[in-house]
């Protein structure tokens, strides 16, 4: 066949480097056009890219340019073409269309009268027509509009050239082959592997980077493993010269095979990833020629009697809550082990986040990643280790940090408190809360920002985010991946309680006697409300015997310390599926998931008007507001107050006690429930020293029915009434207003 001109599109940024590699393919008249690179060769020249090209999206075969002004000019430009020399009424089609005009404002509109035209042709020739086939077409069409300008091609590629055939499954947010490739190609690693140096991903997802590298340092074509390309059933395929080109092509690649390949390694921290990784492998015909193992950047170091190469990686972009701390360590950490343990090496990182990995750049390139803006970085790392010297990017921090671990260690360690706040919002700049959680797993710390006024600027307080979770690995020893972080701001209808991530991680901590799965990563609030841990070990001591009435349980930590205190019965109600799951997680977990302890899922407004039951112990720490769509009202707990306290001392005993809390800022009690009840200003009491830097952090009240014997401990309340204090909310809890003392 005479030479055809041909067009092989690209990702925006990509089009210099296809060109060139397509010249290195030996295909002619290559010139670098917007959005791709139009090249021209006889047919097998344009088999040859589609089997070759690393960059490339699709291979695109021009078959007719025609003028339109509106659809019918689509329709009537489309039928001066023969079709019966592409395809016939046995092959199925499927048609793209991009580059509208404002005439033509539906690229699917455009599409579907291109099919009309070629439907009706071949109907009226032959007397059937083709069928259309959105999946797997026989035949793709493409065609583009450029003001009045339209060009129909054949898609010779069919599915789009980064399908390479090994990936059946994936992580979040993948990396496409061809991009992974491209990154390749700007990191110079064919001139890398051609002079034998070594290859390392750390954060290999699902090893295309990896498995890109092998197959270009052997010179291996990336179309090999593909099921099918739009070409086979094309009625002007050319099939002896295919055949020729696939059999060289296996022939190179059985050579490089048995030739060996440089060092190549693919490590993650996750072990999915890793599974992931080992199959793609194993798919993409690499066993033994790619090491992989799970490792994390901590542990990152230069494999023994490697010789330099190229380290490149596509590491997280911290999309989801919780994970902007790890990031900014993340990327910290991985510029330290570069410069300790790769010297000599250069690397190619996409950096998707946009943080500093504490290295300047050689290069930097613009670089999208599906939906994401990235830069793509180039560094040569210095021939020499170079020492780190810890730079604290915020010393008034960590002094005030450690200052307060100072302050509460005799504490803590006296009443065996493993779960505590170490600081909270202490020095203006850096408005944080930040507690830690010893568990099981080890320590961790879970960080959240009060949001900043609209009159800080954004960029200064990023700057100082950055610097302060830059500081908290050395104030705490705490490992930078185990740093959560979270945004504290006005939460709007029931959005405070949505699930925020799937990660799933769950850990285990101890509170007293008795032990509670957290998780810092997928909810606003962690499980465990660690302002009212006296009030829970106050139940856990009080509670032999008794009956417990939870309402708006939550994750039920108060009922589980009431169980294992002894408590003849536990009640826990709750609107929510998922914690009241949490709660009886909790309780297995203590070894308390018996019939005894209840779990009720209802509205409790509800559930208390047909109670019958009466109790000795009433907890009851509603939200602050609430209009959940399971419940047919909404709770505004300043204004329902008293008819939900009336409502629940209803359910005590004569003797019982509830002790109702709240985290609403200006919460007022009604001055009214003190005709017939006697009500004991709590809150100093239930605030612990690890929140007394804030002693407006909540109220709590105890209160109890008259009856002719007051207790001792009420007669200057049955005397005086009560005392109001009225307290911002500024602890992580479920209200609507959150904000810094």
């Amino acid at each position: 066949m005479s030479e055809l001109a041909f067009f092989a599109t690209a990702g925006r940024g990509l089009e210099g480097l296809l060109a060139e590699e397509l010249r290195q393919l030996g295909l002619a008249e290559v010139r670098e056009q917007r959005g791709g690179v139009a090249f021209k060769a006889d047919l097998a020249g344009g088999y040859r890219a589609c089997l070759w090209s690393r960059l490339a999206n699709r291979i695109l075969l021009p078959l007719t340019h025609f003028s339109a002004e509106d659809a019918d000019g689509l329709y009537a430009g489309a039928r001066t073409l023969d079709w019966l020399d592409h395809l016939g009424p046995e092959h199925s089609l499927a048609i793209e269309f991009t580059g509208v005009r404002p005439v033509i404002t539906h690229s699917q509109y455009a599409a579907q009268r291109i099919k009309d035209a070629v439907v009706d042709q071949l109907r009226e020739r032959t007397g059937e027509r083709p069928s259309v086939d959105l999946q797997h077409p026989d035949i793709y069409l493409h065609g583009h509009m450029h003001e009045r300008e339209v060009t129909l091609a054949l898609d010779l590629s069919g599915p789009s050239l980064h399908r390479r055939g090994y990936r059946e499954e994936q992580i979040n947010a993948p990396l496409k082959e061809n991009l992974a490739a491209a990154i390749l190609v700007r990191g110079q690693w064919p001139a890398i592997a051609q002079l034998g140096g070594g290859f390392i991903d750390p954060m290999c997802g699902s090893g295309t980077l990896a498995i890109e590298a092998a197959w270009m340092a052997g010179g291996i074509a990336p179309g090999l493993l593909r099921s099918r390309f739009g070409f086979e059933q094309w009625r002007g395929h050319q099939a002896d010269a295919w055949t020729r080109l696939y059999a060289e092509a296996q022939a190179q690649r059985q050579q490089a095979l048995a030739q060996g390949l440089p060092p190549i390694f693919a490590y993650d921290s996750d072990p999915g990833a890793v599974r992931i990784t080992t199959r793609s492998v194993a798919r993409a015909g690499l066993d033994g020629h790619i090491h992989i193992a799970q490792a994390d950047i901590a542990s990152l170091a230069l494999p023994a009697e490697m010789p330099p190469g190229l380290l490149a990686t596509n590491p997280p972009y911290g999309e989801r809550i919780g994970s902007q701390a790890t990031l900014l360590a993340l990327y910290a950490q991985l510029g330290t082990r570069l410069r300790e343990q790769f010297p000599g090496w250069q690397a190619i990182i996409l950096n998707g986040a946009g943080h500093q990995l504490g290295l300047a750049p050689k290069r930097r390139w613009q670089m999208s990643n599906g939906p994401l803006e990235c830069q793509l970085e180039y560094f040569q790392i210095a021939n020499r280790p170079i020492p780190t010297t810890t730079v604290i990017k915020a010393p008034d921090l960590l002094n005030r940090i450690q200052k307060n671990q100072r302050h509460l260690s005799r504490w803590l360690k006296r009443e065996g408190i493993e779960c505590y706040r170490v600081y909270d919002a202490d020095i203006p700049e850096y408005a944080l809360a930040i507690d830690v959680y010893h568990s099981t797993q080890g320590a961790y710390l879970h960080v959240q920002e009060y949001q900043a006024p609209a009159s800080i600027d954004p960029a200064q307080a990023a700057s100082r985010l950055r610097d302060a979770l830059s500081t908290l690995p050395h104030a705490l020893a705490v490992e930078p991946q185990r740093i959560l972080l979270k945004v504290r701001q006005r939460q709007r209808g029931n959005a405070q309680y949505q699930r925020q991530g799937e990660r799933g991680e769950w850990l285990t901590v101890r509170e007293g006697a008795c032990r509670f799965y957290v998780n810092l990563t997928d909810y606003l609030d962690t499980g465990l409300f660690l302002d009212h841990r006296p009030v829970r070990l106050w139940l856990a001591a009080h509670a032999q015997g008794k009956r417990l009435l939870n309402l708006f349980c939550y994750t039920g930590t108060a009922t589980v310390h009431a169980a294992c205190g002894g408590a003849r019965s536990t009640t826990s109600v709750d609107l929510s599926p998922t914690y009241l799951d949490w709660l009886d997680r909790n309780l297995a977990l203590n070894g308390q998931d018996r019939p005894a302890h209840q779990r009720i899922q209802a509205d409790v407004l509800d559930w208390l008007a047909d109670c019958k039951q009466r109790y000795e112990l009433i907890f009851l720490d509603p939200p602050s507001f609430s209009n959940s769509k399971r419940m047919d009202h909404t709770l505004d707990i300043q204004r329902d107050h008293v008819a939900l306290i009336r409502e629940a001392t209803r359910c005590l005993t004569p003797d019982g006690v509830l002790i109702f809390s709240t985290n609403l800022r200006r919460f007022q009690l009604d001055a009214s429930l003190s005709a017939d009840l006697h009500i004991e200003d709590r809150s100093r009491w239930s605030i612990p020293k690890d929140f007394e830097r804030h002693q407006r952090i909540h109220q709590c009240w105890f209160i109890r029915k008259r009856s002719e014997t007051v207790p001792k401990n009420l007669n200057k309340v049955a005397q005086d009434g009560f005392s109001v204090i009225r307290s911002p909310l500024i602890a992580p809890r479920r209200a609507s207003n959150w904000s810094p003392g």
